[in-house]
């Protein structure tokens, strides 16, 4: 919950992050509280809270209200954050608080002063592209720029040359700017390879201050989250209590009152740096609710009324593990997640698996627009040992149905599942170097290859027998080889054509796939948008997200989305007559890779231009994007011009 920087007005108590509409909606699991539900009904409180934020944490703000009897209000236009002026409480630290510790200059400062370990760099403001090459030349490449007064990975640029420097400070500036209107910039040593690891803290207004652990934060891309757990395999007890200790020296020298987070770059050998302070509610804050026990919106909630901490720093628990997943509408194969725009055609949560959490602040119907974060939920599993709750999240992954955008699932499953982010070795370079091509989804196993054959295959014959049925059932008059009990097709996938023979035994066949033979058995209801398959002694959840006359479908197998075409090899026969498509020619143009705002065109008809060079600039979710020409020509049209809105796909720039 970023608090503004100035006085807070709001009549009794105020919860504040951005204003926007939201549907006000909680998911949480059913199966089990993954949080504390300890509430004192005789201890006063509250009547009524207002509730400025959005999403998912303006529904998870509610649940806790709703447990402790408060009503609560919430906004959804600007109009509002200057319509209560008396009267004030706000829920969340001071002013001077959020101040000091919202600038990273500042804030640096300060934890210099109360001797937290910070990272090397320049203290003061870098005033332009010039001050920031000489800067980053005395501390030494790489270097970290950043904004001042950011978070949330906006306005972030790591540079290792004097180029990238200029490069990045342009953009890092103008990010800063778009998002937090201030474009003030000061520049770190980039420290490779680090794990980034978070301590979440708690302070009263009587000068009590608690760690209540750590968060392993290191899976990230563009310097943003994507999979959170807590604790960390990498601490040791003695690093942790040594982190926490300076979490709360920070938190006290700033007398700093209500849930907050201060963050640390921690390298290999286990030195650590403060970062930053996040005044505020993190996004990842349930995993930690999950291994202590602890309501950290109740708890921001009494330390605004006044009460003392109700525990001690013995009293904090680490119990079992957590993991936490941001599921976002995004392409996961496009730089790792480009966002994806959309309606929620179809919204499924996977509540039914055990001992799951979700957050979230959308339903079916619900529309992503270029506006906000693209973040659908965040989907939290926790267990006993971190690999009962690694279980568990590969399970809740196949098991949520998210229809209408593209999103991120096939990432989230293969980060869990590789056996580096198994085994705990893991940095913020985590992505990159597993995947240095880019993510190009789950390379199928020979074995999980034949399973998807043998799975398309068989969807494929309980749809013919279905119809079958149902025509037989409307016409009443026998369909012709009602009694057919084999079926030979032709299976194409990844560009390869396999034979696969398919028999019938009421809901079980037996599928020959390119001589081998497997099980499978389901009930076969192609109208739901889950499908439990056991395939020999295999149970697995598959999806089948389209499936059209032709034999094209869809299929979303261990996470990722395969095409898939299944033919008799009658029709596979003849086939191979029909005309082929030609493909589009589209080395001429430059398209957007994501919807967003046209920011900068460089370049006018007549241009002439080189392969590599910046023509554009678009902005996506706060994010800025350099375009660049994907070869030597001359521009022969310009097709958008600075603030027009584009969507994925669109020409932006013809060449010729």
């Amino acid at each position: 919950m970023a608090a503004p920087r100035s006085g807070c007005v709001v009549r009794r108590a105020l919860l504040t992050l951005k204003h926007a509409s939201f549907r006000s909606r909680c998911s949480f699991a059913v199966s089990r509280v993954l949080y504390s539900t300890v509430y004192d009904p005789n201890e006063p409180t509250f009547d009524k809270i207002l509730i400025a934020n959005r999403g998912e944490i303006a529904c998870r703000i509610i649940k806790t209200c709703k447990k402790m009897g408060i009503k609560t209000v919430a906004i959804h236009s600007d109009v509002d954050s200057s319509a209560t002026a008396e009267g004030v409480t706000f829920i969340g630290p001071d002013t001077h608080a959020i101040q000091a510790m919202g600038d990273k200059i500042e804030s640096k400062l300060i934890a210099k002063k109360a001797q937290v370990s910070t990272i090397p760099g320049y203290d003061g403001v870098v005033k332009d592209a010039v001050e920031a090459v000489k800067i980053a030349n005395e501390i030494g490449y790489p270097v970290m720029i950043k904004a001042s007064a950011g978070g949330g990975g906006k306005g972030m640029r790591i540079a290792w040359n004097d180029d990238e420097t200029r490069e990045g400070f342009r953009f890092s500036s103008q990010e800063a700017s778009s998002s937090f209107g201030d474009d003030r910039l000061l520049i770190e040593k980039f420290i490779d390879n680090p794990r980034h690891i978070e301590i979440q803290i708690l302070g009263d207004k009587h000068g009590n201050a608690l760690w209540l652990n750590e968060r392993e934060c290191s899976i990230q891309r563009r310097n943003q989250k994507v999979v959170e757990e807590a604790p960390s395999t990498f601490l040791d007890p003695e690093t942790r209590r040594a982190m926490g200790e300076q979490a709360v020296t920070l938190a006290k020298a700033v007398s700093y009152s209500s849930a907050g987070t201060v963050e640390f770059l921690v390298d290999s050998k286990k030195n650590f740096y403060f970062l930053e302070m996040n005044t505020r509610l993190q996004v990842e804050h349930p995993v930690t609710e999950c291994i202590t026990g602890l309501d950290l919106v109740q708890e921001m909630i009494r330390v605004a009324k006044g009460y003392p901490l109700g525990h001690k720093q013995a009293d904090i628990p680490i119990n079992g593990w957590a993991i936490e997943c941001r599921v976002y509408a995004e392409d996961p194969y496009k730089s790792f997640g480009l966002p994806s725009i959309g309606r929620l055609s179809q919204y499924k949560e996977p509540l039914h698996v055990p001992n799951v959490r979700i957050d979230s602040g959308i339903e079916e119907g619900s529309d992503i627009s270029i506006y906000y974060d693209p973040m659908i939920s965040k989907l939290v599993t926790y267990g006993a040992t971190r690999t009962e709750a690694l279980d568990r999240m590969q399970e809740a992954l196949d098991n949520y149905v998210i229809r209408g955008v593209t999103h991120n699932i096939p990432l989230l499953r293969e980060v869990i599942i590789h056996p580096r982010f198994v085994k705990g070795d893991i940095t913020t370079n985590f992505l990159p170097e597993v995947y240095p091509d880019g993510f190009k989804g789950r390379i199928l196993s020979d074995g999980e290859h034949e399973e998807l054959l043998a799975t398309a295959g068989s969807i494929y014959v309980a749809s013919l027998v279905k119809a079958q049925r149902f025509l037989e059932k409307s016409t009443r008059i026998p369909a012709a080889k009602q009694d057919q009990k084999s079926w030979e097709l032709s299976v194409q996938l990844d560009d390869g054509v396999h034979s696969v023979t398919v028999s019938r035994s009421g809901s079980s066949y037996s599928v020959e796939v390119d001589g081998k033979t497997l099980n499978v058995t389901s009930e076969w209801n192609l109208a739901s948008p889950l499908l439990p398959v056991t395939i020999d002694d295999t149970h697995r959840i598959v999806q089948c997200l389209s499936r059209d006359a032709t034999g094209n479908m869809k299929i979303q197998y261990l996470g990722t989305v395969y095409k898939v075409r299944v033919l008799t090899k009658l029709a596979a026969e003849l086939n191979k007559y029909m005309l082929e498509r030609v493909p589009e020619d589209t080395s001429k143009f430059l398209t957007s890779p994501m919807p967003g705002s046209v920011i900068t065109i460089d370049v006018a008809p007549g241009s002439e231009v080189t392969e590599g060079q910046e023509v554009c600039v678009i902005e996506a979710m706060k994010m800025q994007n350099s375009l660049a020409a994907a070869k030597s020509g001359k521009v022969l049209k310009v097709h958008c011009k600075p603030g027009d809105t584009v969507g994925e796909g669109d020409i932006l720039i013809e060449f010729e």
